[in-house]
């Protein structure tokens, strides 16, 4: 099984790496290796160096990538696959160095099927540029995440990303239809309903595709997806609505979903914190007053006819409900900038008011609506703790955001700004403990852990069999099956249990 490279390859390695990549697509540099370690939260940047990979690879097909995966298997080297390295819970991190397999030459749209609706794409193809060229085509994939303009599709799907518009078109487990895979072990299948490339849905065989959305790397890599496309929405709207308090926002955020608008595209419910954390940031796009305790947007897609029907009614639902709507420039504008999160400057401010260098710590879970006033109350009594002990601490507040068009569950987040350059390892505890108390805060009140991000991360990880129960046994049977020697992002999700026997 593999082993923690404890910073360097064999020549042996290297040499057959270059053979297949050419020396050029082998990186070797320490830039290159450290630039590819970081992600937008690191964990934690005090200990950076432990997480540099020993070689980054840079393949430009999938025949380059099942064969670098074979001499990984083959020499007990850890592989971590990273597309846009965007994701919030080290899902493309190195926690055991090995090789790093960078996915963004394979960028190339292989099709696009105007009579069957669907694009056959490379995993390095990021969604905005895909869109840049099916628009012309009056046709969209419409994955939205916050991480939209850097983001790629293989790490969509490792993932199993969760979308701003999933309301309406679903997420990416839903938008995927099918996709090339290479085992840990190096063979190549394709994965899909019924094995073909453009079925949605077959009763043929076990249905394999949900098992490998969102395994974070560790059951293989993605390299070319054929996906759904829909028309281009002709109409848009997005209102914005302030409330005085939380509770009459959280009742008619559940109001404006059972209206049941057919072009409901999602809707945000911004807590008390989140509205005063964007309202002293210099940088904050929602310059509201005192008065203004909490946000709802609501979004609706589609033909004009029907987001305009659908918007009157949702517009009525919302005022009759305590809403104050905020006006078309306000609302256009904020909707506009739903995506410029991963582009803003990340600070905060110590309690007497110094704004320092701060990273974005993101904890999320999936939560049903009824149980979200009190896992807001119990996540936010958590972080206060952090804050009473630690200005390396900040409250950035939370979202929770619709899953589906019934608005049974919520996507929930709480945002935590850390001071990395004052982090040491007893506060990084700190931290790692209370990541332990918000996941088990959402499993103790009927959710999961996480509904987007993973929980890879030391914290929230311990708490995943208990969220699984017996499943998790399961998982370790999978692991080990599919990657007997632990090769494919070792380390994650606590799966090096399933290798314990070899170990004793």
């Amino acid at each position: 099984m593999s082993v923690a490279t404890k910073g360097g390859l064999d020549d042996a390695v290297l040499e057959e790496l270059a053979q297949v990549l050419g020396s050029e697509h082998l990186l070797t540099t320490k830039p290159a290796r450290m630039h590819r370690a970081r992600v937008p939260a690191p964990f934690p940047v005090h200990r950076w160096a432990d997480h540099v990979p020993d070689a980054v690879v840079l393949p430009a097909s999938t025949e380059e990538v099942a064969e670098i995966v074979r001499i990984a298997n083959r020499f007990g080297v850890p592989v971590v696959p990273r597309s846009g390295g965007t994701g919030l819970t080290d899902g493309a991190v190195p926690l055991r160095h090995g090789i790093l397999l960078d996915l963004k030459r394979l960028d190339q749209i292989h099709e696009i099927d105007l009579e069957d609706r669907t694009c056959t794409v490379g995993a390095g193809v990021n969604m905005l540029k895909l869109n840049e060229v099916l628009g012309r085509h009056g046709l969209i994939y419409p994955d939205d995440p916050a991480s939209y303009p850097c983001s790629m599709v293989g790490g969509r799907i490792g993932t199993s990303g969760w979308s701003l518009i999933g309301s309406r078109y679903g997420h990416t487990r839903d938008l995927v239809l099918s996709f090339v895979h290479v085992l840990p072990t190096g063979e190549v299948v394709r994965i899909g309903d019924g094995g073909g490339r453009k079925i949605s849905k077959s009763s043929t065989g076990y249905t394999l595709k949900p098992l490998f959305m969102g395994h974070q790397g560790t059951l293989g890599v993605a390299t070319e997806a054929t996906l759904k496309l829909y028309p281009k929405p002709e109409a848009e709207l997005s209102p914005f609505w302030s409330f005085e308090d939380y509770d009459t926002a959280h009742r008619a955020l559940r109001e404006i979903v059972r209206t049941d608008c057919a072009t409901f595209a999602g809707a945000v419910l911004f807590d008390h914190e989140k509205v005063a954390y964007l309202r002293r940031d210099d940088e904050a796009y929602i310059p509201q007053p005192e008065s203004v305790r909490a946000l709802v947007c609501a979004v609706l897609y589609g033909n004009e006819d029907e987001v305009l029907a659908g918007g009157r009614r949702i517009m009525r639902v919302a005022r009759e409900n305590g809403a104050r709507y905020l006006g078309d420039e306000i609302s256009e504008g904020d909707w506009a900038a739903r995506h410029d999160r991963y582009a803003t400057p990340l600070h905060g401010r110590t309690k007497d008011g110094q704004v320092v260098p701060m990273s974005w710590h993101c904890e999320d879970a999936s939560t049903v609506w009824s149980q979200l006033p009190a896992v807001r109350r119990k996540w936010h009594e958590i972080v206060a703790d952090l804050r009473r002990r630690s200005d390396v601490f900040d409250d950035w507040g939370m979202f929770a955001y619709t899953n589906g068009r019934t608005g049974v569950d919520y996507l929930t987040e709480i945002d935590v700004g850390i001071w990395e350059q004052e982090l040491d390892d007893e506060t990084w505890a700190m931290w790692i403990k209370a990541k332990r108390d918000i996941a088990q805060v959402a499993v103790d009140h009927g959710g999961s852990i996480s509904a987007c991000h993973g929980a890879c991360r030391e914290g929230e990880v311990d708490v995943v069999p208990i969220e699984l129960g017996g499943a998790y046994d399961v998982m370790k049977q999978i692991k080990r099956t599919l990657d007997p020697n632990n090769v494919m992002n070792p380390g994650k999700y606590g799966l090096d249990g399933a290798f314990e026997e070899d170990l004793k």
